[in-house]
């Protein structure tokens, strides 16, 4: 079992960045896909981002992709998801998540198994 805690959330105006940390604890780390959700108020939790465990490969949710890039730094034991142009409706809890799941990148919350407990993302406009 892996243990992840995100930081690196905040507020901020529409058309900043922020990058988002994910720390995990725990030897297998880079045996993980990883993925990155959001959960806005009233709403369900939606896929973002994911990584193939060797960062060999990435898939994005249309309504991010080309503003938010995701990487991982194995030696590091972390993901992070850096994200650039922010609009209001990017406002939510971000939460990072692994999934033994390799036969390809999902974005199905269904197929991850360890999650954190999310950092808060808060852009004015």
């Amino acid at each position: 079992q892996v243990e992840f805690v995100e930081s690196g959330g905040g507020l901020v105006q529409a058309g900043d960045s922020l990058r988002l940390s994910c720390a995990a604890s725990g030897r297998t780390f880079n045996a993980y896909n990883m993925g990155w959700f959001r959960q806005a108020p009233g709403k369900e939790r939606d896929f973002v981002a994911a990584i193939t465990y060797r960062s060999g490969s990435t898939y994005y949710a249309d309504s991010v992709k080309g503003r938010f890039t995701i990487s991982r730094d194995n030696a590091k034991n972390t993901v992070y998801l850096q994200l650039n142009s922010l609009k209001p409706e990017d406002t939510a809890v971000y939460y990072c998540a692994a999934t033994n799941y390799l036969t390809t990148l999902t974005k199905a919350a269904a197929r991850y198994d360890s999650w954190g407990q999310g950092t808060q993302v808060t852009v004015s406009s």
